[in-house]
């Protein structure tokens, strides 16, 4: 887990809004409006801290504001192929 310093710092708070500027669609559930991103490959499980290819859009403590699902405490630490995703009639990857 990464240190608590480590997510207040001006690089990662910078990679965080590059992030989210690219894109809030939250990659667990497939809905837009995420407010945090989560390390696709867990940093525990030796993904790279602030690469913007290992971080991506997710919905954080307050959860999805249209499904309500808490979206980063179900993907925890693990690899995003172990967590189960919602099945959207629309398909938000593609935009």
């Amino acid at each position: 887990m990464a240190k608590r310093t480590e997510l207040t710092s001006y690089a990662y708070r910078k990679m965080r809004a590059r992030v989210l500027a690219e894109s809030d669609v939250c990659i667990i559930c497939g809905h837009p409006d995420s407010d945090a991103v989560d390390h696709v490959t867990p940093v525990a499980r030796g993904g790279a801290r602030l690469d913007p290819d290992n971080m991506a859009p997710i919905h954080g403590v307050t959860g999805c504001p249209t499904c309500g699902r808490k979206c980063n405490n179900e993907k925890s630490d693990r690899p995003l192929s172990q967590v189960t995703r919602l099945k959207t009639s629309r398909d938000w990857y593609a935009e």
